[in-house]
């Protein structure tokens, strides 16, 4: 069942898994030492959907810079391969759509994933960049309303 959820809003037990399961995906599996939990988890929108008690897909959507932003976009690594993240990017629009409506949308995409965010209309702008030490793009999206 799909969510989306405000920090405050989400149980002890829906913190806990989607932490895990960030840390499991963007430090372990990545190998990437970084501070994962960060500042923006308190003012996110967190949309997930949850399965037999467990996260299986998962993206957090916020304001910065006067754009709103989304990213830690993942896909358990049990359940890839069935269309999850094609789903939670529409959660991650409707999100958009009602909490920021008529903002233009920017992210920062890590460079392997540009092709999945172009399937969704983002054009990339720029050279990559390094950031948390991994290639990302800066890629925009028209404004939602």
């Amino acid at each position: 069942m799909w969510y989306s959820k405000s920090f405050s809003e989400l149980s002890t037990n829906e913190l806990f898994e989607i932490l895990y399961l960030r840390t499991r995906v963007f430090v372990v599996d990545q190998k990437r030492v970084y501070q994962e939990v960060d500042e923006h988890d308190p003012e996110s929108i967190h949309v997930f959907d949850l399965e037999d008690g467990q996260i299986v897909a998962y993206a957090r959507v916020f304001n910065q810079n006067g754009k709103v932003t989304f990213g830690r976009v993942l896909t358990n690594p049990d359940y890839r391969g069935q269309g999850l993240g094609n789903e939670l990017m529409q959660h991650v629009f409707t999100t958009i759509q009602k909490d920021f409506p008529k903002k233009e949308v920017e992210i920062e995409a890590q460079v392997q994933v540009e092709k999945f965010y172009q399937k969704f209309h983002f054009q990339t702008q720029g050279a990559p960049f390094l950031f948390n030490h991994t290639p990302h793009l800066k890629m925009t999206h028209e404004i939602i309303d």
